[in-house]
């Protein structure tokens, strides 16, 4: 334990008056009742079946973990910035119990992850749509073939490409908490107008816009959620939300069974009315969302909440959680946009290349059969509303496959092989619709399509890898957004695999397809996996031999950023 007049003359050394004020303690309640253990791994089987492996002996015994900021070499050096928003909340001196972080985590839960997972549910119900509006002679009925739609996909992932960096730019000048509504309720708005689509191209146009409205809305949302959660509890957060994207899905199928009987009303299409009655939905939630996402935990009071949602003493909780799990959150304002120089530094981070091509490539087996689901089943003679019933199956496969892939993630605390099931699981289906007859049995087509499309959907985690590999808040906002652009423009490779002249059972294109898949497995997730155990090791080997004098100075001197650091180290 460090002598009071050491931790005060390290202070007296720091810059910044405000950490001398906040820390100026004497050396007892520096290092008293502080945890020293990691918090146990969360594991779904236990939160569903053994609730007490979570249940602390002791309820009101402190909850408080030892951090940088106990360590008065070190403490000036990962101070928040003065221009930090809740920085009059943190205090390294708080302590809290395991009962007060239980209540203000289910609280965070309830107040701001359900709508925010409500938010991205809305993403998808007008993201999607299309495959529903194809069952009901959609592309007859503005003359279009396959092809057509193909490209329609392409400049839709094309526009959503190229608006994720600026989308981020703009969210973290803004802050995400005005950013994203206006999002929703913009391309609300487009998503009605496809009401009166004429033909190719307003059919163009109209994904154009949306996919430029729509990019950058899924990292702009895990920026908004990294200053509630700590790098433990957002993983399985997002997990959280894919199911509920994909809960969203059978939503829409039983929501486009109803009003696709709307065919013939008015003299119009039911896909039209498809359109228009899912715009307003999603209008309804992004007008409602400029009232339920507040800026940060220290920020939740307005006009039209004037308590707001937290007392003065869990917003402390709140804040020195957060800091004291990744201090790296304290170096921006939530509205403090990103000059070039630390823009084009993140860009050019090769640790996070790795995961960058893993973003590429991983989604690619599984996107075309996916996207072509309903057409083909409408080719073999399935009806309107059978062909979007028929498609719930496989969600519901896919959802619980999925918890069950964070199970296991979470249990053996490994990303890089957990996340390459989905491509084992995809590879004998793959081969399996490669090898049918040349006019299969409906079922069995059906059947093999469903299976396929039920695999372990691995995204979630390695979205959460990424942002974890970040290592700070500028480069989280940006790596999120690059990595999303790897995953868009795989979506504009997978949307041109299945081509009309390989049609109806696009052998060649899942032959491409087995291709990568096999890549995935061998070479893709293995070499990830191996980069990241190698940089640590480099990195441990020289952190590891310095003496805690020598690590104060080379924080006082280094001009490292976040993963760049000597103390970081990369998870896989």
């Amino acid at each position: 334990m460090p002598a009071a007049s050491t931790w005060e003359q390290s202070l007296d050394d720091a810059s910044d008056d405000s950490i001398k004020k906040i820390t100026e303690v004497d050396a007892k309640s520096v290092a008293d009742d502080l945890v020293d253990e990691e918090p146990p791994t969360f594991k779904l089987f236990d939160f569903l079946f053994r609730r007490r492996a979570y249940t602390p002996r002791d309820l009101d015994g402190t909850a408080t973990r030892r951090s940088v900021y106990d360590d008065p070499h070190l403490a000036p050096h990962y101070w928040p910035k003065k221009e930090y928003e809740n920085i009059h909340r943190f205090d390294p001196k708080a302590r809290w119990t395991y009962r007060e972080e239980r209540y203000l985590l289910r609280k965070i839960d309830w107040k701001v992850m359900l709508w925010a997972a409500i938010s991205f549910s809305a993403l998808n119900l007008d993201r999607n749509n299309l495959s529903q509006a194809n069952t009901d002679n959609f592309l007859p009925d503005l003359k279009m073939n396959t092809n057509d739609f193909n490209l329609g996909n392409t400049v839709f992932r094309l526009a959503f490409l190229s608006a994720e960096l600026p989308s981020q730019l703009v969210s973290k000048r803004l802050g995400p908490d005005r950013w994203i509504p206006m999002q929703m309720c913009a391309w609300s708005i487009v998503t009605m107008f496809q009401f009166y689509l004429t033909g190719k191209t307003s059919f163009l146009i109209c994904r154009a816009f949306l996919g430029f409205i729509q990019g950058g809305f899924i990292p702009d949302l895990i920026l908004y959620l990294s200053y509630f959660y700590t790098k433990r509890e957002l993983p399985f957060r997002l997990a959280i939300f894919w199911v509920s994207l994909e809960l969203c899905s059978i939503f829409g199928s039983f929501l486009a069974v109803g009003v696709l009987r709307m065919r013939g009303v008015q003299g119009k299409a039911g896909w039209r009315w498809l359109f228009l009655v899912e715009g307003i939905l999603t209008l309804l939630i992004g007008i409602t969302t400029f009232f339920r996402m507040p800026p940060s935990p220290t920020q939740t009071k307005a006009w039209y909440r004037k308590k707001g949602w937290f007392t003065e003493r869990e917003e402390t909780i709140a804040t020195t959680r957060i800091l004291r799990d990744d201090p790296t959150k304290g170096d921006m304002h939530n509205r403090e946009g990103l000059n070039l120089k630390r823009l084009w530094q993140v860009v050019c981070d090769y640790d996070l290349w790795p995961l960058y091509l893993v973003g590429l490539l991983f989604a690619i087996p599984s996107a075309p059969p996916a996207t072509y689901l309903t057409l083909s089943l409408r080719n073999l003679g399935f009806s309107t509303i059978n062909t979007n019933l028929l498609t719930i199956p496989s969600t519901l496969g896919r959802v619980f496959n999925m918890m069950a892939l964070t199970m296991v993630s979470e249990a053996v605390n490994d990303r890089a092989f957990v996340s390459m099931s989905e491509d084992v699981w995809l590879l004998p289906f793959l081969i399996a619709l490669r090898t049918l007859p040349n006019k299969p049995k409906p079922w069995n087509f059906y059947g093999l399509s469903t299976m396929l499309l039920m695999y372990p959907f691995s995204h979630p985690i390695q979205v959460a890898w990424c942002s974890r590999n970040s290592g700070a808040v500028a480069a989280r906002t940006v790596s999120a957004s690059v990595y999303n652009m790897f995953v868009q423009t795989s979506s504009i490779i997978a949307a041109n695999v299945y081509r009309k002249d390989d049609a109806p059972l696009y052998r060649r294109g899942n032959s491409y397809l087995i291709g990568i898949c096999l890549f995935n497995v061998l070479i893709l997730y293995p070499g990830t996996k191996a980069y990241y155990v190698w940089r640590n090791r480099q990195k441990a080997k020289v952190w590891d031999a310095m003496t805690s004098e020598q690590k104060s100075e080379y924080f006082a001197t280094t001009k490292d950023l976040g993963n760049r650091r000597l103390d970081f180290r990369f998870a896989h």
